[in-house]
């Protein structure tokens, strides 16, 4: 028994000894840049409250904006209070804080030039919280235009990434292919995609394969050009000891060239990822019946403004994310050019 009871009590001071030290260990610390973005969301919540709307100012008043601003003002005052403890949050959030801060100041007088001030013509720069409406009215039809657009545009970025990246390697290894293609690729890669829609729209039988070839264009000339750029300056002593070795030249491609070129690989890509965007939006306003660059057209064709703005920020806010997702999948395939310039 005796035994039993220094057992528990020698455990019991051990746990004692680790919470202190954890205690020990959890430090407070606060960084006032921070507090930017909370005060900047009070002061435009502030104004937008008791700044009267202009007698001129035609449309309903509506709740939306209000509401916006106080789910914003509630987020960043919790995150101001994460980062106290948190070395990670505070750190991003107060790098990010000025530029957060200065982008609603901005969303602030957006709104007094239009509902308070009236200013600018409201059916072609409609209020704040008209544009929020949309989302509300019309989120989940805008959701569905533009699942349908993901899918024309990772069809045809998928495609044409792969096409460049097999052109891109055969030009850059053989100097045959470098002949009869190189020249091809001259003359024909720098037309923009748009301007082959009126071809595309007569090759195809239907627009969405139409779009799905424009975009793929668009990809495949960057991606071809910078890939067969990569493989060309790879030095030539490598292929010399893995041929020694007895490496096949299909793994000096895999296993040399691919990597070393790989940087200039992803510079084409990324290049390819913003010609597919514009190219998306070109061909669906023109030949596709649905769609977000379908949806805008057909909105402003209408004059519904407000709706335009919705679908832009939702285009602006996807592609970002896409553009993010490429960016962190480049950050761990090239982990080994950290310490080094990148793009």
């Amino acid at each position: 028994m005796a035994d039993v009871v220094r057992t528990v009590g020698v455990t019991s001071a051990i746990d004692a000894v680790e919470k202190n030290k954890r205690l020990t260990g959890l430090r407070f610390h606060f960084n006032w840049r921070v507090l930017i973005p909370s005060v900047s969301l009070g002061i435009v919540l502030a104004v937008h409250s008791l700044a009267p709307v202009h007698p001129l100012y035609r449309p309903k008043v509506l709740p939306h904006f209000s509401w916006f601003l106080a789910i914003l003002l509630g987020v960043y005052v919790v995150l101001g209070i994460v980062s106290v403890v948190n070395s990670r949050y505070r750190t991003r959030l107060a790098h990010k804080a000025l530029f957060l801060g200065v982008a609603f100041l901005l969303l602030g007088l957006y709104d007094l030039i239009t509902i308070k001030f009236n200013l600018i013509p409201s059916l072609y720069f409609p209020a704040p919280e008209r544009i929020l409406q949309v989302f509300t009215k019309s989120g989940g039809f805008m959701v569905r235009c533009l699942v349908y657009s993901l899918r024309l545009l990772l069809g045809g970025f998928f495609l044409g990434a792969f096409l460049g990246i097999v052109t891109g390697t055969l030009i850059g290894w053989s100097q045959r292919w470098n002949y009869w293609v190189m020249p091809f690729i001259r003359i024909v890669g720098p037309i923009p995609s748009t301007a082959w829609i009126p071809i595309a729209l007569v090759v195809f039988l239907k627009p969405t394969d139409a779009s799905l070839f424009l975009i793929a264009l668009g990809v495949w000339f960057p991606t071809t050009v910078l890939t067969s750029s990569g493989i060309m300056n790879v030095q030539k002593s490598y292929f010399e000891v893995s041929s020694t070795l007895g490496a096949s030249t299909l793994r000096n491609i895999l296993s040399i060239a691919l990597p070393a070129a790989a940087p200039n690989v992803f510079s084409g890509l990324f290049n390819g990822t913003s010609a597919c965007f514009l190219t998306l939006m070109a061909a669906e306003m023109i030949g596709c019946k649905f769609g977000i660059g379908w949806y805008i057209n057909w909105q402003r064709e209408t004059l519904a403004y407000s709706n335009v703005y919705a679908a832009l920020i939702i285009i602006a806010v996807t592609f970002s994310f896409l553009i993010s997702v490429q960016f962190k999948i480049r950050n761990r395939v090239l982990s080994w050019q950290k310490g080094t310039i990148r793009w």
